[in-house]
């Protein structure tokens, strides 16, 4: 008898994940259906889960990249580069893909002359600015403030320095790793329960009754994402592995996708790529480093957001564009995409920068953003899904095809 909750425990806790994601989906809508108040109550979950990933992701990256680059042998390919290369063009590409599709379904905007207390980035200058600031953070302030680049920066110097230090501090390094990792699985195990109280809470508190009102904005925007995750982003994969992409882009989609959705934070869901890259048994000393990565400049959805509610509000105030701007304009919306914040809304801050290269005046610009925000429920979900499924899709297929040159090699 005194074996049964612990089997207990083991059943819950060893089932399928995206199942149990899945059924916390289903429970959360059906307790917003019939009990406003208690989906409002069981928010505090979501709330907890939230905040627990979190907490738990930057220390996890800064760990995992200190020990990653101190355990590298000379001569052991990371094939970082390969990754890097596919992030860039996915979010190029992305741009590209809003842009034509855009001119080919124009939206326009209901604007309105109210006023939001937010300051954006006043241009690229400034974007740069803050990305270079960020990157000589205090590691402190860095890791309190969730600052991936400033942690990034300096996983990568202490790594290089610990290189040089002895086997024990090394083997203390990989077992740090070791720790923090099972933390990490830990949190994610609980994702059903903070899931089921997310759901539960905004449709509660929102309801979808205000997208109506923006339903095609919203369409053409998620029907962008789509096109990213089901057309361009297999094509770039098939690129590198030279088969059938759609397995790995559907395990991607499932198993980080739908976190990502629901946690709308690439940040927040880097320890869920981690993990899933574990499962896949991808090189470790690539993925360390590429996932945290992945989550500040991999960013093809947020790229498709800054493009479309750009150029809604350029066609809502009757401003031709030719082909080089549309262009111009990619390239622009790709750069204000990398220097996007990891968190909920952090793209739409950077509309205001692509709005400059129009003439848009700056109060404009805020209502637009402030549609961004209205749209947000559906918007910065898909946006997520899509930024964060990419990072570890294109980590799988640079690493599965390494894999593959090698045993043709051999």
């Amino acid at each position: 008898m005194e074996n049964k909750p612990s089997g207990l425990l083991c059943r819950l806790f060893g089932g399928s994940l995206v199942k149990q994601i899945m059924l916390g989906l289903v429970a959360g809508i059906a307790l917003a259906w019939f009990s406003k108040d208690s989906a409002l109550a069981v928010g505090l979950l979501g709330s907890l889960f939230v905040s627990a990933l979190k907490a738990v992701a930057p220390l996890l990256v800064l760990v995992l990249v200190i020990s990653a680059i101190a355990s590298h042998k000379q001569g052991q390919k990371t094939n970082i580069r390969p990754i890097v290369l596919l992030y860039l063009l996915s979010t190029v590409f992305a741009a590209m893909v809003a842009v034509v599709v855009s001119h080919l379904y124009p939206q326009t905007l209901t604007l309105s002359s109210s006023n939001i207390d937010i300051t954006p980035p006043s241009g690229i200058i400034e974007v740069l600015r803050g990305l270079l600031m960020s990157m000589v953070s205090n590691p402190i302030d860095a890791l309190m403030h969730a600052n991936y680049i400033g942690i990034l920066v300096w996983g990568i110097g202490l790594g290089l320095a610990f290189r040089h230090s002895s086997d024990t501090t090394k083997t203390l390094l990989n077992d740090a790793s070791e720790a923090v990792t099972w933390m990490v699985r830990l949190v994610i195990r609980c994702a059903p329960i903070g899931i089921f109280g997310l759901v539960a809470s905004i449709l509660a508190s929102t309801g979808f009754e205000v997208l109506w009102s923006y339903a095609h904005l919203l369409a053409l925007l998620i029907g962008c994402m789509l096109l990213m995750a089901l057309v361009f982003n297999p094509i770039l994969v098939y690129w590198k592995i030279r088969r059938n992409p759609y397995p790995l882009v559907f395990t991607c989609l499932r198993e980080s996708g739908v976190t990502a959705f629901f946690t709308r934070s690439s940040a927040a869901n880097i320890p869920v790529n981690m993990a899933l890259a574990k499962r896949l048994k991808l090189d470790e000393d690539t993925y360390s480093v590429s996932i945290p990565l992945g989550a500040t400049i991999s960013m093809a959805g947020a790229s498709i957001t800054i493009t479309v509610l750009t150029l809604a509000a350029v066609h809502t105030l009757g401003i031709s564009i030719d082909v080089p701007t549309a262009i111009l304009l990619s390239l622009v919306a790709s750069l204000c995409a990398c220097g996007a914040s990891g968190v909920a809304g952090g793209s739409l801050l950077l509309i205001p920068v692509a709005c400059n290269m129009f003439g848009i005046p700056n109060e404009v610009a805020m209502q637009v953003v402030a549609v961004g925000f209205i749209i947000g429920v559906l918007q910065d979900s898909a946006e997520t899904a899509l930024n964060s499924s990419t990072d570890i899709l294109f980590t799988a297929a640079v690493c599965q095809a390494e894999e593959q040159r090698i045993s043709q090699q051999a």
